[in-house]
């Protein structure tokens, strides 16, 4: 299958701390790519990167075939690349329903009256209907981060970037959010998952890959790099002779 992105060499430093060293990344049309690394390893920087709020100090973002590195974050968005944040920030003062009509209206620059009843459809794939006019600072941490994929769907995404949405669930929740992003998956958009939560990550993805000090030390098939001993040892914090 074609990529859908591409990260081409992607270096980023911020003084003396690097956090992405000539990086190479590719996803691929329709797959669910996983990334997983300890603390400070670069990862959210990799989003910033690829979705325009961090620009590199070097190499190219590709989006679908088009070289993107330039073009500001709502450019992309509206192209069909959109993200989550690790910490949600709904428009607390506004209403649920308000906070994906929003997204809607100028993420995928729509007009506003048009987006109502696919953003009254998102609400509810995602479990939020009943909250639909409560004012989103009300909301709970788990309903925030389905509130947060609601936004991101809700731009027309063709590729979704993920950063730690299971992050502060219980398992009940977490079981609900894999389903949910199953659901996502099956409607044909490309994935790439930050998570610490491993097992939720491995219920969905492709392929996975481990990044350590703003490289890549691991990628491939789920199931093998999860196993490798340099993962335990920098990841899990196992030492590899274990």
């Amino acid at each position: 299958m074609p990529a859908i992105l591409s990260l081409e060499r992607v270096s980023k430093r911020f003084g003396a701390v690097v956090v992405a060293d000539g990086i190479d990344l590719t996803l691929k049309e329709g797959e669910a790519l996983g990334i997983i690394g300890p603390n400070g390893a670069g990862k959210t920087t990799l989003f910033g990167i690829a979705s325009g709020t961090v620009a590199p100090d070097s190499g190219r973002v590709l989006f679908a075939g088009d070289d993107i590195t330039r073009l500001p974050a709502e450019r992309r968005c509206r192209m069909g690349l959109a993200r989550s944040f690790q910490i949600p920030q709904p428009f607390s003062g506004m209403t649920v329903f308000e906070n994906v009509v929003v997204a809607a209206a100028f993420g995928a620059g729509e007009r506003e009256f048009v987006v109502y009843g696919r953003c009254a459809e998102l609400l509810a794939r995602c479990g939020l209907a009943g909250k639909a006019n409560m004012r989103a600072g009300r909301l709970t941490l788990p309903d925030r981060k389905r509130l947060e994929l609601a936004r991101a769907m809700a731009t027309k995404p063709r590729v979704l970037l993920l950063d730690e949405v299971a992050g502060g669930l219980t398992e009940h929740e977490c079981a609900a959010l894999i389903a949910l992003i199953k659901d996502v998956r099956a409607t044909g958009i490309s994935i790439i998952w930050i998570e610490h939560v491993v097992h939720a990550l491995l219920a969905v993805i492709d392929r996975l890959l481990v990044l350590h000090g703003g490289k890549i030390i691991a990628e491939g098939d789920p199931a093998t790099v999860i196993r490798s001993p340099q993962v335990a040892e920098i990841y899990m914090g196992i030492d590899a002779d274990a």
